[in-house]
């Protein structure tokens, strides 16, 4: 079971996130700001900075495998956030080898991922013309409301779920 415990937390996170929207008060809702829920990403940064090892690459496989099934239930656009999840633990892991991991470090690590993720989907689907928001409206409207709203699910999620992937890690790492 412990195996299993990224992928089955992954899907739970899957289902949440559909929801999130729904959790939040109407007048946030249908503000002019948007709110875009990364939680799938934010918990493989957990894991990518507490799991992995310099040589494993199990939360890349991660984020192939749920950033396609992302684009498969919420998006009409097939590999977006495929792609654009696992380049961003990628970028992450390589990062994460040069810094010790602590709250600060995986705080500074989850803002710098979820912006660039949502950046690149921006970048995306402006390329295909699926949105055709403005730069400045996108940075204000969009990019920091999500950066507030999923560094809030970290400062959640973080105390949760630190302790259980670390050590899970030691254990399948020592084997």
């Amino acid at each position: 079971m412990r195996r299993y415990f990224i992928g089955l937390l992954c899907l739970f996170l899957l289902v949440m996130q559909g929801m999130a929207m729904s959790l939040l008060p109407s007048s946030l809702v249908y503000s002019d700001l948007l709110m875009t829920p990364h939680w799938i990403l934010i918990f493989l940064l957990i894991v990518t900075i507490f799991y992995d090892n310099d040589n494993t690459y199990y939360a890349v496989w991660h984020a192939l495998f749920f950033g396609l099934l992302l684009d498969v239930v919420y998006t009409g656009v097939l590999g977006v956030y495929m792609a654009t999840y696992a380049v961003v633990i990628y970028i992450i892991h390589g990062i994460n080898k040069l810094l010790h991991a602590n709250f600060v470090t995986a705080s500074i690590l989850a803002v710098i991922g979820v912006a660039l993720a949502d950046t690149i989907l921006y970048v995306v689907y402006s390329f295909v013309q699926i949105t055709a928001m403005a730069w400045w409206d996108y940075v204000v409207l969009r990019l920091l409301p999500t950066l507030a709203a999923n560094m809030i699910f970290f400062i959640i999620l973080y105390p949760l779920v630190k302790e259980r992937v670390f050590k899970l890690g030691e254990e399948i790492n020592n084997t």
